[in-house]
């Protein structure tokens, strides 16, 4: 196997990606750490959205989202999940498939207070993925929640953090004619060794 050298140089593929990250964060117009979340509904039908990652884990990925929402109707009941981050300004991608558990303690906790107050009223205020009648029916609910939440709201019971724990991470970085460089890290279960191969573009 040959020596991984450059931006691929490296024995821990969570701090690749942290490496990645931040140099998107200096190049990225807008929302470096956004995730093409995908999941599979109860049918096996795919779907996919737009989603921010929070944070890089030494061993998993963490995003939050709505526990009522149809995304995460879909992680409790598959456990699984992938997702793609893709950096135009780098011409770079990271994939990623995995496990799914719950990040519903203080981590979660803290996360939510470090939201500004809109965002976290907004959080009790959104039935996300159920049919809204009209944006001002949105608003008339925010109104509500901040006139009984007050300044300091509280984590919402139904509002929390997931977290994926990689089976399979991909690197991937733009090469000319389409000859693309591919590093893929892959590993049996969360107890095992990473394998590396390069693949073919």
């Amino acid at each position: 196997m040959e020596t991984r050298t450059g931006i691929f140089a490296g024995d821990d593929p969570f701090a690749i990606a942290q490496r990645w990250l931040s140099e998107a964060e200096a190049t990225e117009p807008n929302d470096p750490n956004a995730i093409a979340l995908s999941t599979v509904d109860s049918q096996g039908l795919p779907n996919a959205r737009m989603v921010l990652l929070k944070e890089i884990e030494p061993e998993a990925f963490v995003f939050y989202t709505n526990y009522e929402s149809q995304k995460a109707q879909e992680l409790d009941v598959a456990g699984k999940a992938a997702f793609v981050m893709h950096w135009k300004s780098l011409r770079r991608q990271l994939r990623v498939r995995g496990l799914i558990s719950r990040e519903d303690g203080p981590q979660a906790d803290a996360y939510y207070a470090s939201r500004s107050l809109k965002s976290r009223l907004g959080a009790w205020a959104s039935r996300q993925s159920q049919p809204l009648s009209g944006r001002g029916a949105l608003m008339a609910e925010v109104a509500k929640v901040t006139a009984q939440k007050g300044v300091n709201p509280e984590r919402p019971p139904f509002w929390g953090g997931y977290r994926i724990t990689p089976l399979e991470i991909e690197f991937w970085a733009d090469g000319e004619f389409r000859l693309h460089d591919r590093f893929q890290w892959r590993r049996a279960d969360v107890a095992a060794p990473w394998a590396v191969t390069r693949l073919n573009p």
